[in-house]
């Protein structure tokens, strides 16, 4: 496993699912029409990180958890992902069926 944040590779892979342009998605966010594109470009080279404010408007934005941005696998942030999608019923019975696995 990498020394490095998954951030900024998961950053990557939810923007181009919602088919947004790095300056698209910070335009989005509200940053500065001539900054947006160069700032998402230092986020998703691993540069910079956000403050967590930041962060958070991106996860709406794109439609995950915060989350979703720091698993450490792609298997684990598919779940992450998914599991946000679901209403708290819904998170409360695949809780218990883990659970129930997981004994």
């Amino acid at each position: 496993m990498s020394d490095q944040s998954p951030f900024p590779r998961r950053l990557k892979a939810a923007r181009t699912a919602k088919g947004f342009s790095q300056q698209g998605l910070g335009l989005r966010l509200g940053m500065d029409d001539n900054t947006a594109s160069a700032r998402m470009n230092q986020y998703e080279r691993g540069k910079h990180t956000p403050d967590y404010q930041t962060l958070k408007r991106m996860a709406d934005e794109l439609g995950v958890p915060v989350s979703y941005f720091f698993c450490e696998d792609e298997l684990s942030a598919e779940l992450t992902h998914l599991f946000g999608r679901l209403t708290d019923g819904q998170k409360r019975t695949v809780i218990a069926v883990i659970k129930e696995m997981a004994k």
